[in-house]
This record gives C-alpha cells, sequence and structure tokens, in this order.
C-alpha cells in the first residue's frame, strides 16, 4: 500500500513537472521577452510606490493638522431646535 502511494506521488509529481514546463514554454511563446515586461511590471510599480511614498510624507502632517482643528473645534451653543424639544418634553413654553 505505502508502494503503491509512493509510486502514485511521483507518476503526480513527474505529470505536473511535465505540465508546468509545457506552460511556461507556452507562456514565453506567447509573450516573447516574459523577463523584460516582468521587469518593466516592477519598475513602474517600484516608481509608483516611491512616488506614493512621496506625497504621504508631504501631507501626512497636513492631514494631521486637519484632524486636530476639527476635533479641538467645539460649538458651545446649544441649537434651538434642542431648546424647544426640551420646553416641550419638561413643560416650559
Amino acid at each position: 500500500m505505502k508502494q503503491a502511494k509512493a509510486d502514485a506521488q511521483e507518476l503526480i509529481d513527474t505529470y505536473r513537472a511535465e505540465k508546468q514546463d509545457e506552460f511556461n514554454n507556452s507562456v514565453l511563446a506567447a509573450g516573447g521577452s516574459g523577463g523584460s515586461a516582468s521587469a518593466k511590471l516592477q519598475a513602474e510599480t517600484n516608481n509608483e510606490i516611491q512616488i506614493m511614498q512621496g506625497l504621504y510624507s508631504r501631507n501626512s502632517q497636513k492631514a494631521i493638522d486637519v484632524l486636530l482643528s476639527k476635533c479641538c473645534e467645539v460649538s458651545l451653543e446649544v441649537p434651538t431646535a434642542r431648546i424647544r424639544s426640551t420646553q416641550k418634553l419638561y413643560g416650559k413654553a
């Protein structure tokens, strides 16, 4: 039983390796220069990441300042609707 399992696994691994080689060959044939396309994509991605990191470093303090200013804005006025609803609730009209 163990021998049959080992033989089956060996057949599966061989078949998988053959199919992987076929796939790799078809990708290279269809894409032409697959390596350069991958390198180009990687370079573009790295460039975009650097741009985003630059934007973050330039704008992070501005975002923090906006958030802090909004957190610190406290209106001390009671809205008239709240006054009226409280008066109706407690019968003071």
